[in-house]
């Protein structure tokens, strides 16, 4: 099984899109994308300096299109998973299919926007803590009255809030702990951010999204979500919460996901997987960054995605656990029965209360990956329904 990744802001550099410029209605489509951001994405991405591709204004939309880019020269539809950090959510949104790539790049523009707005509110920043652990550096980020942001994996939880409150944190630090001052214009994913919010609620609501075709990670739990409303909802509300990059990596370990590709610009994610999904089993790795890279990229997809046939043949979809808990199928559903279109095939019991589990497209419940009472991850797969498709 193979995911392909999106990543967020910090990832950018000076001039990373122009060996893209040079393939084919490349620079139309960005013109195009850059008449729905408000921001001038060939100007950002060819020429700015990293000071002026700093800018949360401009940096957003401009990583969304980039990552959108790239993965139009990718066979994605034998991805099975895609996930994004941060604003690489929306990236990941256009690509497993809840989102047409105009929205997620005009939702991009807005988001920027008004998260830079938001940031000139109050002199607020972010800091890593690097080491120690994580239970005693979350207990100290929010005994300052800060908010833990970003938990990127294991020894890297990034901390956010007012810039005095971060000061006494750095002169405090938890124990075996390294604090490091992030040059960000904000406390991004903070209640600062809820400005911004509200803002981008605003016009999501006008969206029409749809279901996904693939499996895609929410930020906010590293759970599957199973419909394009539910997860237009996280991506606006994800502007205020916490970035859980770690649960979405143990997702990823969970599906058995056995290579990654990280969209441009791509290092950032590939450490993170690399640091965390390590040993036996741990995934192949492809870094896409130019057009040089797309041959090892199309080969990995080749060697651990879904297999391409040119022949009428059953296609299977999974259903996929949205959260933690034990697994319940539905009474009188067997193996074998035709399911319908957001049937509902079981349950997952979680302390919150049940959770449903709904068919995505109608076919055949032809196999049970999960029974009575099994303990389920978020994002476990619980059931194979085919049909021909």
């Amino acid at each position: 099984m193979l995911a392909v990744l999106s990543p967020g802001q910090g990832s950018q550099k000076p001039g990373f899109l122009t060996p893209w410029l040079e393939l084919p209605g490349t620079e139309a489509r960005l013109r195009w994308w850059s008449a729905l951001a408000g921001v001038d994405l060939v100007h950002l991405g060819t020429e700015a300096d990293a000071e002026e591709i700093k800018d949360t204004a401009r940096t957003q939309p401009l990583l969304v299109a980039a990552a959108l880019l790239a993965a139009e020269h990718l066979p994605m539809y034998d991805v099975a998973v895609v996930a994004g950090h941060s604003v690489g959510e929306l990236g990941a949104a256009a690509l497993g299919g809840v989102l047409t790539s105009e929205s997620a790049i005009t939702l991009a523009g807005v988001r920027g926007r008004e998260m830079a707005a938001a940031c000139a509110l109050e002199p607020t920043s972010m800091a890593a803590l690097l080491g120690g652990d994580a239970d005693e550096v979350v207990a100290a980020i929010e005994a300052y009255g800060l908010y833990p942001a970003n938990r990127n994996g294991t020894g890297q939880i990034v901390a956010a809030g007012a810039i005095d409150s971060l000061g006494k944190l750095a002169a405090e630090p938890p124990a075996k702990t390294r604090v490091i001052t992030l040059q960000v214009a904000g406390a991004f994913h903070t209640p600062f951010m809820a400005p911004a919010e509200r803002a981008l609620a605003a016009v999501a609501g006008g969206i029409s999204p749809t279901d996904p075709g693939k499996i895609v990670l929410s930020n906010l739990d590293g759970s599957a979500v199973n419909h394009g409303r539910e997860l237009l909802q996280r991506l606006v509300r994800q502007v205020t919460a916490p970035v859980r990059w770690d649960l979405c990596m143990r997702t990823l370990a969970d599906l058995g996901v056995t290579a990654v590709i990280e969209l441009p610009p791509a290092g950032t994610l590939a450490g993170l997987v690399k640091r965390e999904l390590k040993g036996t089993g741990a995934p192949e790795i492809v870094t896409l960054n130019t057009p040089a890279d797309l041959p090892a990229a199309r080969d990995l997809i080749a060697r651990h995605g879904a297999a391409p046939s040119h022949e009428p043949a059953p296609q299977f979809r999974v259903a996929v656990s949205a959260s933690a808990g034990t697994f319940e199928p539905a009474a009188g559903l067997a193996e074998g029965d035709t399911v319908r279109a957001g049937q509902v095939i079981g349950h997952v019991a979680t302390r919150q209360g049940p959770v449903e589990v709904a068919a995505h497209e109608a076919g055949v419940l032809t196999e049970w990956l999960a029974h009575h009472d099994d303990p389920v991850a978020p994002g476990q797969p619980l059931a194979r329904i085919g049909g021909h498709l």
